[in-house]
């Protein structure tokens, strides 16, 4: 195995967290702790389950109540927007920088299946180069995004709420790239933009007002691990900023 190495542009590390990433050789195995991440999308490897399972467990103690409070469809669809938004953040800038997508294969991407933050995530090397020009929405899309709506989909879990995890997870990624004032924010940003133009998303989102103020038009339902009651009026703060749900606080889903 070749141990992973923080071998990412600075340009792209210096927009956060969630865009930073190690690399390590196409060719070579993980070692614990890193794992394969093709087992999240593969029905015969347990590694969903046990994400949403995991998840789960958070949001429970998070809430001061047992796992089997929490919907499993609730912790599925949260646990999707994390996965999406820790892929989707370095695809985009990727694809900014190079001015084409790289090729992603989730069967040579590893991580570190932590909870609470952002998980280590680790690209083959050669997905950090530039590559063949493609339509860049069609192919960012594609592949590992669209592998891990499928995948969730199966637990079940609208597709729905799924590509309006997505585009809640593009638009995020824009807006942190967008707040460093850097070139690269800027490419992001319209990068993103193109992206959520895209057919799978374009229907999965609105934006209104004189800033084009985004709203998913979906709710990733982590609201619903904070009602004290099934039918519970929605607590205050309990919903999330693009939510379609935010302004009828009370109302419940």
């Amino acid at each position: 195995m070749t141990n992973p190495s923080a071998a990412v542009p600075d340009e792209i590390a210096a927009l956060g967290p969630y865009f930073a990433f190690a690399s390590h050789d196409g060719g070579s195995a993980p070692g614990g702790p890193w794992r394969v991440m093709n087992e999240v999308v593969d029905g015969r490897s347990p590694a969903l389950r046990d994400r949403v399972t995991a998840v789960r467990g958070h949001l429970a103690a998070g809430g001061g109540r047992p796992p089997q409070g929490v919907e499993l469809r609730v912790a599925a669809s949260v646990a999707h927007l994390g996965l999406t938004a820790r892929l989707i953040s370095p695809l985009l800038a990727l694809t900014a920088l190079y001015g084409r997508p790289p090729l992603l294969d989730l069967a040579r991407t590893w991580w570190q299946p932590e909870l609470g933050g952002v998980f280590p995530l680790s690209l083959p090397r050669w997905t950090a180069g530039p590559g063949t020009p493609r339509d860049d929405a069609g192919a960012v899309l594609d592949g590992p995004v669209r592998q891990l709506v499928d995948a969730v989909a199966a637990v079940p879990v609208s597709r729905h709420i799924l590509w309006g995890n997505v585009a809640s997870a593009v638009n995020g990624a824009a807006t942190v790239a967008g707040a460093s004032g850097t070139d690269l924010g800027r490419r992001v940003r319209e990068t993103a933009t193109r992206l959520l133009n895209h057919p799978d998303l374009r229907d999965a989102h609105t934006r209104s007002g004189a800033n084009g103020a985004f709203r998913r038009g979906s709710c990733c339902l982590i609201y619903r691990a904070a009602l004290s009651a099934p039918g519970a009026p929605v607590p205050a703060g309990a919903l999330c900023g693009d939510c379609v749900l935010a302004g009828r606080v009370g109302r419940n889903g």
